[in-house]
């Protein structure tokens, strides 16, 4: 199974970046998925997930109304549109998938990628 996280890099306070998460060796249609993400000197924490029809989500409290997670069953690939970012939104950003719904914390899920680096200058 492997997870392949990419799209991050350097953005301005305000400014829209969309991360994306290929995935291969398993059945991704059939799994829930979500994104997480660990800022320097904290834990890994959640971000948002949706189920495998890609018709249900859910997000963390901080970034509802801001963030907005995508699948594409066909090219078996997760997104996750990043708008108003702001300075606490700077972390490592990672996928992760074979997840039990409406789960947050890190230990539910069975799949992860190597995250990618979003940073946001202020």
């Amino acid at each position: 199974v492997q997870l392949q996280a990419c799209g991050g890099g350097l953005v301005q306070a305000g400014d829209s970046l969309r991360l994306s998460c290929a995935a291969s060796g398993y059945t991704f249609r059939s799994s829930n998925v979500a994104w997480f993400r660990r800022a320097p000197g904290k834990e890994r924490e959640f971000v948002g997930a949706i189920n495998s029809s890609g018709v249900r989500k859910y997000y963390a409290d901080y970034v509802v109304g801001r963030f907005t997670i995508s699948r594409d069953n066909t090219k078996n690939a997760l997104y996750l549109q990043m708008n108003s970012v702001k300075s606490e939104d700077t972390a490592v950003y990672y996928c992760a998938a074979n997840g039990r719904w409406a789960a947050r914390s890190p230990d539910r899920f069975g799949y992860w990628g190597q995250g990618t680096q979003v940073t946001v200058s202020s």
